[in-house]
């Protein structure tokens, strides 16, 4: 070692002893990346209240997400306010004056929206699903537990549209009791609620193909929706005990325990779907 010198693990740098090493500032190499990465983290988080993204997703697929997002928004504004407006305006228009068939014009108008944002919702999932293709089907589809699991959620998810179909019939039938049908605004707002369980019933019948060919999206969208039908039927059973009417208690309770047992068990099929240990 030369006088002078600072020991160290690196040579010293250039021909004469006095020079002193030359050390890149190590804190200018990953600053740049952690730049570039800053502002695709937000991104992660676009479709949330649909489905959570996979970050490894091109920007090409975070698009097709965004973009049905917005179209789900348009489809749930043209029914909400297009369903009140169709019937409760026929009924005006019938049972008062036919000025209330104008409103009956401006519903429909609103509903073909929806339907027309439905159906682009439909094609922006396919187009989708032909991107991502491994994101739509479970890795272990080849074992016969997975496939078991997915015959019992597609099983689960019928019973779900016959609770859900109930639940739209039951609607209609209480609205006599509630004296929706004697005016025009209970009545909008009577078919409103009633629509809310069939369209739930639709979804899940939508869901069984995709069990079938061992899909994890459709347990859990089975699952999101038997919580609605819980909640539906807590109320009634709620109802059923202050009015101290046994029927409507019994049938709330059993649709209540039906529905967290169907939440579990579609909760397992998830999770041995993807392969994980139940």
């Amino acid at each position: 070692m030369y006088p002078g010198q600072q020991p160290g693990p690196y040579p010293p740098q250039g021909p004469y002893q006095g020079q002193q090493p030359y050390y890149p500032p190590p804190q200018q190499v990953p600053y740049p990346p952690q730049y570039q990465q800053q502002p695709q983290a937000p991104q992660q988080h676009l479709g949330e209240g649909e489905m959570r993204l996979d970050p490894n997703l091109t920007p090409d697929q975070r698009q097709l997400v965004v973009r049905i997002q917005q179209q789900a928004k348009t489809y749930a504004y043209g029914f909400v306010l297009g369903i009140p407006l169709t019937f409760g305006g026929a009924h005006y228009g019938i049972t008062r004056a036919p000025i209330g068939f104008a409103a009956t014009a401006v519903g429909l108008v609103a509903v073909a929206v929806g339907l027309f944002a439905m159906a682009r919702m439909r094609a922006l999932k396919q187009q989708l699903r032909l991107i991502t293709p491994d994101a739509w089907r479970s890795p272990a589809a080849h074992l016969p537990g997975a496939r078991k699991a997915a015959t019992l959620a597609a099983y689960l998810n019928g019973v779900l549209v016959l609770l859900s179909l109930g639940a739209a019939g039951y609607l209609l039938y209480k609205g006599a009791g509630w004296g929706a049908y004697g005016n025009s605004f209970g009545f909008g707002a009577l078919v409103l609620g009633a629509f809310v369980p069939f369209g739930m019933g639709i979804a899940a019948a939508t869901t069984i193909p995709q069990l079938l060919r061992v899909i994890p999206a459709g347990a859990k969208v089975g699952r999101s929706l038997y919580s609605i039908i819980m909640v539906l039927a807590t109320t009634v059973l709620v109802e059923g005990i202050k009015g101290k009417s046994p029927l409507p208690a019994l049938i709330g309770a059993v649709v209540v325990a039906v529905c967290l047992g169907a939440m579990t068990l579609l909760g397992r099929a998830t999770r041995r779907m993807r392969g994980e240990s139940v």
